[in-house]
């Protein structure tokens, strides 16, 4: 991918003087989240990370002469392809943004990347699309992301129950690249016995038939490799209303407040993990998002500030808003060397990158960008206790 990003040089060159020639006052960056859906409870709060970011750099005064970033939301959905792809398309054709903040859910992440951003030529950080299958996908360069892969989410849960002694497990993972992606690679890992690892879908009224299955093949816990909103969160409710397991193993995608608060009695004791961060990165953004009235401890909403401020830290490396700055600079200014830059430093940033030097952003999620634009990520390993989650480690 570095080799790919340094033959677009030479573009980026050409686009920087064309955009200085245009005088252009203002570009737009998509931001397609699933406003609706599997995690609607979480994307308005990982909207307003990415928004936050892209205030503080207009605020700053000095970002490309005067250009200001405009953000553009769109629906993902989360899991139909079809609806996310058009939605894209509208942010890239009518919209005319120079980069996607998203998407969300791996499946329609995949989607939008090889039906809208590279024939577009339009660069994409997603947040929290964590299959590993998008490790390898064709991407020309264009894809980037803030979260860990679930390649190593699974060895990390693999890891936290062997520390716990439980060997034996029942598996049920959302029906889509995510769920089953996150489901092979905890297999992989895992060195106790996995009773019996089976899909779900989401949307259903009555899961009683899956728990069914998972129940008769038994085991000492439940993973659940779902969603907050829809079918992970029933599968958990159809098991506490039956008696079927008592503690649930969570993924990323099942860490939500709502969840945590209104299924309080079943998942007592229970754990999971999610990406997330420590440090002084993780300080000042919650004071950042504290000051700006921004749920700053939902998950993903560290990781949508990150890719924003990337996106708008590549633009002004590169000394043009466009995709193919973002493309050629955004490696660079997420990586060392250069002075480390936290949350509320963006101005700071700017200002180095006008004046020739380099910056090495760490972010609120401690931003660490290796191979083809992975992140290389810790995850918090949590319990719930009385309707919260409580942190155990970091991993």
């Amino acid at each position: 991918m570095k080799k790919l990003l340094m033959a677009t040089t030479a573009c980026t060159l050409v686009a920087s003087a064309a955009f200085a020639e245009s005088h252009a006052s203002e570009a737009k960056i998509g931001i397609i989240l699933g406003f609706t859906g599997p995690i609607e409870s979480i994307t308005p709060a990982m909207a307003d990370g990415a928004e936050l970011a892209i205030s503080e750099v207009n605020a700053s005064g000095t970002f490309l002469d005067g250009v200001t970033l405009v953000p553009s939301r769109a629906d993902s959905t989360c899991i139909d392809a079809a609806a996310a792809t058009a939605a894209a398309e509208r942010l890239v054709t009518t919209e005319g943004v120079v980069a996607i903040m998203g998407a969300d859910c791996s499946g329609v992440t995949g989607a939008v990347l090889s039906n809208v951003a590279v024939p577009n030529g339009v660069p994409m950080v997603s947040p929290s699309a964590t299959s590993p299958a998008l490790s390898t996908a064709e991407d020309n360069g264009l894809f980037f992301r803030t979260s860990p892969s679930d390649a190593r989410q699974g060895a990390v849960l693999a890891e936290i129950l062997a520390e716990k002694g439980i060997t034996e497990v029942a598996v049920t993972y959302t029906n889509n690249d995510y769920g089953k992606g996150f489901a092979d690679a905890f297999a992989s890992s895992y060195t106790g016995t996995i009773t019996l690892s089976a899909p779900h879908d989401d949307g259903k009224a009555d899961y009683s038939a899956e728990i069914g299955a998972l129940a008769s093949a038994g085991g000492q816990a439940l993973i659940v490799l779902g969603y907050t909103d829809q079918g992970g969160k029933g599968i958990i409710q159809a098991s506490y209303d039956t008696g079927a397991f008592d503690t649930y193993v969570m993924g990323d995608g099942m860490y939500g407040d709502t969840l945590f608060s209104e299924l309080a009695d079943a998942l007592e004791g229970s754990i999971g993990t999610v990406p997330w961060a420590e440090g002084a990165g993780a300080d000042a953004f919650g004071e950042i998002t504290a000051a700006a009235g921004i749920q700053g401890d939902s998950s993903y909403t560290r990781e949508s500030y990150d890719a924003a401020a990337l996106i708008a830290l590549a633009m002004m490396k590169g000394g043009a808003a466009t995709s193919e700055a973002i493309a050629a600079n955004l490696l660079d200014v997420a990586n060392a060397p250069g002075e480390e830059i936290l949350p509320g430093e963006l101005g700071k940033a700017m200002e180095i990158l006008a004046g020739g030097g380099d910056i090495d952003y760490v972010g609120a999620s401690g931003v660490e960008l290796i191979g083809p634009g992975e992140a290389a990520g810790s995850y918090k390993y949590y319990t719930i206790t009385g309707g919260a989650a409580e942190t155990v480690s970091f991993k």
